[in-house]
C-alpha cells in the first residue's frame, strides 16, 4: 500500500501561478448559506457551498474549473464577480479586497470583472434590440463609449464577435443559440473589461457551435488580453482553452496545476474519476483511461465527512482518509493536490510514460 506524503509549506493556490502580480486572487475563502429551520432549536445548519479556497489568476491567463454539479464552482463564479459577499476570507483584483472598495473604486471594478452566463437566452431581455442589449453597459459607465459614437462603438463589438452590425436592430429569438452567446459576449467585453467569469459558457448550445464560440473566446483573449475563469462539464473544453485546470470537490479545490499536469499526470483519485467518465480524453501515449464507477452519490455539503471528503466514495480509500484531513501537496512546480497519496499517483504516471 502507498503511504501517505506530507505537504510542504506553501501557499495553496499560489505557488504555481505565473510570475508576476495575479490579477485576481482568493484567499481561505468560504461561503456558507444558512439552512432554513422549521423549528428554532437546535444547532444552526449551514451549506459549506465554498469551505476554504485559494486560487489565482494571472493577466491573460484562463484557470479551468472542473467538478460535478453542486461542487461549488457557480458559487465561486459569484463571489469573484463580487455579487456575494463571502462569509470568510479575502478576493483581491488587481491587490485591492474588493469587499472593502466603495464609490467610484468598486464601480471600476465592476467594469473590468464581467460575467458570461450559461443560458443565453434567458440573460439577454427578450425586449430589447441587439443594439439596446450590447450598449446598456454604457449608460452605467458613459465614459467608455459617449452617445455620441456609441452606435459605432456597438457595430464594432458585433463585428468583433462575429455578428452582422446591420443584424443590431433585431431582438435575441431572431438568432440562434450561438449567435446569442455571442451577444453576450459583446456585452462582456463592451467595457474593455480584463477578467470575463465563464459559467458553463457553452454547455446549452449545440454541439456542432461549441467549438467555435470557445475558438471565439480564444481570439478575444489574445486581442484583449483578456483572463478567463472557465467553468464546464466538458473536459475536453476545459482542456483545449484552459493554462491551468482546477478541480473542485464538496466546496474546496482538490487538485490543481497545468493542463498537462491536471490530463495527464492526474495525482487526484476524484480529478482521475472524472477524467475516466469523458471517454473522449485519452492520455498523451494514446492509450484509454481506466474507466473508474464512483459509488453512491456525493455526501452533503451541510455535513462533509471527516478527514478527506471524498473517502466515502473513493476506491483507494484506506483508514487515515477518514480520519485525516489531507493538505495541498506540491508535487512541482505547477501541481498540487489534496490527497495523502498524491506523490505516489504522480509517481505512477512518470512509470508508465518510462514503459
Amino acid at each position: 500500500m502507498p503511504t501517505p506524503s506530507t505537504s510542504t509549506q506553501t501557499l495553496p493556490g499560489t505557488a504555481n501561478h505565473p510570475a508576476g502580480t495575479p490579477l485576481m486572487e482568493l484567499r481561505a475563502v468560504k461561503q456558507h448559506y444558512p439552512v432554513h429551520r422549521h423549528l428554532p432549536i437546535g444547532p444552526r445548519k449551514v451549506v459549506k457551498a465554498m469551505d476554504g479556497v485559494d486560487l489565482s489568476i494571472a493577466p491573460g491567463e484562463t484557470l479551468g474549473v472542473i467538478g460535478e454539479s453542486g461542487c461549488g464552482k457557480s458559487t465561486l463564479a459569484r463571489v469573484m464577480a463580487g455579487l456575494e459577499k463571502p462569509t470568510e476570507g479575502q478576493v483581491f483584483f488587481r491587490g485591492q479586497d474588493i469587499n472593502d472598495l466603495r464609490g467610484d473604486e468598486k464601480k471600476e471594478m465592476r467594469r473590468n470583472i464581467q460575467l458570461i452566463f450559461q443560458d443565453p437566452y434567458s440573460s439577454l431581455n427578450p425586449r430589447m434590440t441587439v443594439e439596446q442589449l450590447v450598449g446598456e453597459p454604457f449608460e452605467i459607465h458613459p465614459e467608455v463609449a459617449p452617445k455620441a459614437g456609441r452606435k459605432a462603438k456597438i457595430r464594432e463589438l458585433l463585428e468583433l464577435v462575429g455578428l452582422n452590425p446591420n443584424h443590431a436592430e433585431r431582438y435575441p429569438h431572431n438568432f440562434s443559440g450561438g449567435q446569442q452567446q455571442r451577444i453576450g459576449i459583446a456585452r462582456g467585453i463592451a467595457l474593455n473589461s480584463k477578467m470575463l467569469i465563464c459559467d458553463e459558457p457553452v454547455s446549452a448550445l449545440d454541439v456542432s457551435v461549441r467549438a467555435q464560440v470557445v475558438n471565439l473566446l480564444g481570439d478575444l483573449q489574445r486581442e484583449l488580453d483578456l483572463s478567463y475563469l472557465f467553468i464546464a462539464h466538458d473536459l475536453q473544453i476545459v482542456r483545449h482553452i484552459s493554462d491551468r485546470v482546477a478541480t473542485m470537490y464538496l466546496g474546496r479545490i482538490v487538485e490543481l496545476g497545468s493542463y498537462a499536469d491536471v490530463y495527464d499526470t492526474t495525482a487526484q483519485p476524484y480529478t482521475r474519476a472524472l477524467m475516466s467518465a469523458a471517454p473522449e480524453l485519452r492520455r498523451n501515449d494514446g492509450t484509454d483511461r481506466e474507466r473508474i464507477i464512483l459509488q453512491g452519490d456525493p455526501p452533503s455539503p451541510i455535513d462533509p465527512p471527516a478527514g478527506c471528503r471524498f473517502h466515502t466514495r473513493c476506491p483507494m480509500a484506506q483508514a487515515i482518509c477518514a480520519t485525516k484531513e489531507p493538505e495541498l501537496i506540491q508535487l512541482g512546480d505547477t501541481h498540487e493536490s489534496r490527497c495523502h497519496f498524491a506523490k505516489d499517483l504522480a509517481a505512477e504516471f512518470v512509470q508508465r510514460a518510462g514503459a
